[in-house]
């Protein structure tokens, strides 16, 4: 075999395994958009078409990268899980309760992101982009929340459902943040009905209220 024939191949050899690479890296992509969205993007498929759902959303990706989403810092994070941790021990004497101000503090987090949260309906769709396999469960949640007879179990339930979309935008994200690192870090959480002995202090419990609607 002639030497220019072997460096033929050697080329060819490394145009597949370029295009096998940018083939993969475009696949995850995909695939992490939509376990992002989750059934946001099913719904909308199902209402329009796939074809005015994939643009839809992509009119959704280009307000939402307008929106100039940021991380929260260290210190905010912390407040925040230290706000959720007293919403946690709220429920063991106050369920309704505790679900409504959980769910102030998903919006609160969500402000401190960067999202525009003074609509409501528009807010929901801007998370749809990078939060929005939690959206399902925080809307079942809020319902949950407006209902006199739900029992104790559906409301802890709810917290949890909370719980989930908020602990997503407390998350650090390349996805969700736009220009972070890939490496995600989840944050420790500690059980939805915590001991009733443990009481938060009294700073954070002025900002649990801060953050009640």
């Amino acid at each position: 075999m002639s030497t220019g024939t072997v460096i033929l191949l050697v080329v060819v050899l490394l145009v597949i395994a370029v295009a096998a690479g940018l083939a993969s890296t475009l696949l995850n992509r995909q695939t992490a958009q939509r376990q992002r969205v989750g059934a946001e993007f099913s719904r909308l498929a199902r209402e329009a078409g796939p074809r005015r759902a994939r643009a839809e959303f992509a009119a959704r990706r280009r307000r939402v990268e307008g929106l100039g989403i940021k991380p929260l810092s260290d210190e905010r994070r912390s407040r925040f899980q230290r706000q959720w941790a007293a919403v946690q021990e709220r429920f063991v004497d106050s369920p309704p309760q505790a679900v409504t101000t959980a769910a102030a503090l998903v919006t609160a987090a969500a402000a401190e992101r960067g999202y525009d949260v003074s609509d409501r309906g528009q807010l929901l769709v801007d998370l749809s982009v990078h939060h929005g396999q939690y959206l399902d469960g925080h809307r079942r949640a809020t319902r949950t929340a407006g209902q006199a007879t739900a029992t104790t179990e559906e409301l802890r339930q709810a917290l949890l459902d909370h719980r989930a979309l908020f602990q997503d935008l407390l998350r650090d994200s390349a996805a969700s943040a736009g220009r972070l690192g890939t490496g995600a870090r989840r944050l420790p959480w500690r059980p939805a009905i915590p001991a009733p002995r443990r009481t938060a202090s009294r700073r954070d419990r002025d900002d649990v209220a801060v953050a009640q609607p």
